[in-house]
């Protein structure tokens, strides 16, 4: 087998920012679940324990950044509920919808892997319009704002990144 195909390409950074990622993403899914509990509305859908990988395992992606998080779950959530009002539940209806999503992400610059999860989500639990707010928004927005608190603990990560000068 080639070696490209077993290469780990991601940089090694030692032991200390993987458990301060491990412990703010514990940390982050706490603060939501107790907001959850208070509320009486889930903050939590699966898609966001892989937001939780990007925005506390690598800061530093743009694919982990505030905007990209919370506008791609939700512009995933909202083409992924009118598609589930006005077309068939099929498997091609899923797959159309998929591919319009990352289209879309990447046309308005908001690509997030996990929103693609969204999409499957809300296909196959058929949601209300609430799901909007509730886990979308207000639990991206949850793993954002304590992402924030998390990356100025050393080691510390800038986050978010800087607007780059254009």
């Amino acid at each position: 087998m080639p070696r490209r195909y077993v290469h780990r390409h991601q940089v090694a950074l030692g032991v200390r920012p993987w458990m301060k990622a491990g412990l703010g993403a514990g940390a982050a899914f706490a603060v939501a679940t107790l907001f959850g509990d208070v509320s009486g509305a889930s903050l939590i859908m699966a898609p966001m324990g892989a937001s939780a990988v990007l925005i506390f395992g690598v800061p530093n992606s743009p694919m982990s950044q505030p905007a990209h998080v919370i506008g791609g779950h939700l512009l995933a959530a909202v083409v992924a509920l009118v598609a589930d009002r006005i077309l068939p539940g099929s498997p091609w209806t899923l797959a159309g919808v998929i591919g319009l999503v990352i289209m879309l992400l990447g046309i308005v610059r908001l690509t997030h892997p996990p929103a693609g999860a969204t999409v499957l989500v809300v296909l196959t639990t058929h949601p209300g319009w609430s799901f909007l707010v509730t886990p979308v928004l207000a639990g991206a927005v949850t793993l954002v704002v304590v992402a924030l608190g998390v990356h100025r603990l050393p080691p510390r990560a800038v986050y978010p990144l800087p607007v780059p000068d254009e």
